[in-house]
C-alpha cells in the first residue's frame, strides 16, 4: 500500500455541504450588518472552524458575534441538511474499495461532532464511519489551517503523518495537512487547482481517488 490511513475531510469530500453552509454563513452574517457574499464565504470559510468566522469578523470590524451565534447558524444548517444533504457522488464506492482493500480510513473536520454526526446520518455515511474514526477541530481547540487536528487523528489511528494521505478541498486543510508533513490531493469539485495550492495532485470525480491513493 501505498499509504497507511487516508484521513478525508468531511464537507465537500464525503458530503455535499458547503454550498448549502456557506450560502446559509453569508445570509446570516450579512443579517447581521457584516454583508458577504456566497463567494466571500468561501473564501475566507470554507474548511475552517467557526473560530474563524468569528476571529475574521472581530479583526475586520472590531465587532462581536452574538453569544448565540454558532446555535443560530448550526440549527439553519441542520435543518437545511435534513432537507436536502447529499453525499458526495461515488464516495461510498471508494469507501467500499478501501474496505475491501483493509485500508484504514478516518474523518477529521473543522466541523463539530454534531454537525458531522448529523451529516452523516442524513446521508447514510454512518455506517462507514464509527465513533472512534470521527475526529472533529472540537477535539484539539484549534482548527485548519494549524496541523493539529491531522496530528490527532494520525495518533489516535496509530499511524505516523509520513504514511497519511489527506483528501481535501480546501486550501486551509491543505495547508494542515502540508504543515506536518502529509501527502494531500486535493477535489476541485468546487475549487480549481489554481485556488488549491501545495496539493500533491488534483482529481475533479471520486472515481480518481482510488489510483491516487492505493
Amino acid at each position: 500500500m501505498r499509504y497507511d490511513l487516508v484521513i478525508f475531510d468531511n464537507d465537500g469530500v464525503l458530503v455535499d455541504s458547503e454550498p448549502l453552509s456557506n450560502a446559509i454563513l453569508a445570509g446570516y452574517l450579512t443579517e447581521l450588518g457584516h454583508p458577504t457574499t456566497y463567494e466571500d464565504s468561501l473564501r475566507d470559510y470554507m474548511g475552517g472552524a467557526m473560530h474563524r468566522v468569528h476571529d475574521t469578523i472581530l479583526e475586520r470590524t472590531g465587532q462581536r458575534l452574538p453569544d448565540d451565534f454558532d446555535a443560530t447558524f448550526h440549527a439553519r444548517v441542520f435543518a437545511a441538511f435534513e432537507r436536502d444533504l447529499t453525499a458526495v457522488r461515488g464516495v461510498t464506492d471508494v469507501l467500499g474499495k478501501l474496505t475491501a482493500d483493509g485500508v484504514p480510513y478516518c474523518v477529521a473536520s473543522s466541523g463539530s461532532h454534531e454537525r458531522i454526526r448529523v451529516g452523516h446520518r442524513r446521508t447514510g455515511l454512518d455506517q462507514w464511519f464509527a465513533p472512534d474514526v470521527v475526529f472533529s477541530s472540537q477535539d484539539v481547540g484549534r482548527g485548519k489551517p494549524a496541523p493539529d487536528l491531522f496530528l490527532h487523528a494520525a495518533q489516535r489511528m496509530g499511524v505516523a503523518p509520513e504514511r497519511c494521505v489527506v483528501v481535501e478541498d480546501s486550501p486551509l486543510g491543505i495547508q494542515a495537512a502540508r504543515a506536518v508533513g502529509m501527502d494531500v490531493y486535493a477535489f476541485t469539485a468546487m475549487s480549481g487547482p489554481g485556488e488549491l495550492p501545495g496539493a500533491n495532485g488534483y482529481f475533479d470525480d471520486m472515481a480518481q481517488l482510488p489510483a491516487l491513493v492505493l
